[in-house]
């Protein structure tokens, strides 16, 4: 499904193949020979999404652009099913693996691997050809990787990157009601949304 959000509407090349079970909302452009699958989410919420050609991105995964944030993914990328590509620029020939996550302003270099799981917190920068183990968190520039049982280290290095900030636009201590009021209304933006196709 193609939706028209904030003016703006999916632009596919005509080589691509977009299911038709997924949805493009908003300003996203797929490449030549690229392919959408079931259930996948490319939502531009502000921020636009190229992605670049012969790329596969499976089903349920959710790619989301954001204000400040862009989402560029190169050419022969895999996104796994069920990964979360938030506000990040994924280099060409990178894998993206089930589950994954990368967050706003990170950068996934190019033939990185962020495997089963894996996580690359915002405002990380993963060098070209990283490997992120199955469940590991990459986080920093350059990125240090961790094991998930070593919370107390991520968090050292974590916390100086503003994942409120990054995010939300807001300071730490203004909390989820802050955070919820304004993501509310932010989203209410879809109510003038329009399918075109």
């Amino acid at each position: 499904m193609l939706i028209e959000h904030r003016g703006r509407h999916p632009v596919v090349d005509p080589s691509a193949t977009v299911a038709p079970t997924a949805v493009l909302s908003g300003d996203v452009r797929i490449g030549p020979r690229s392919r959408i699958l079931h259930g996948a989410v490319l939502t531009a919420e502000d921020g636009s999404i190229v992605v670049g050609e012969e790329c596969v991105v499976m089903e349920h995964a959710l790619v989301r652009g954001r204000a400040g944030h862009p989402v560029v993914i190169g050419d022969h990328v895999l996104v796994g099913p069920h990964a979360h590509v938030n506000g990040a620029a994924i280099g060409e020939e990178a894998f993206i693996a089930t589950g994954a996550s990368v967050f706003p302003g990170a950068t996934v270099g190019a033939r990185a691997e962020v495997r089963i799981n894996g996580v690359v917190q915002v405002n990380t920068v993963l060098d070209p050809g990283t490997v992120v183990p199955i469940s590991w968190v990459a986080v920093g520039t350059p990125a240090q990787l961790f094991s998930p049982d070593r919370h107390d280290e991520i968090w050292a290095v974590q916390q100086a990157l503003d994942f409120p900030g990054t995010v939300y636009g807001v300071d730490r201590s203004d909390g989820m009601a802050e955070i919820m009021r304004r993501q509310a209304a932010f989203y209410a933006a879809h109510d003038e949304d329009r399918i075109v196709d």
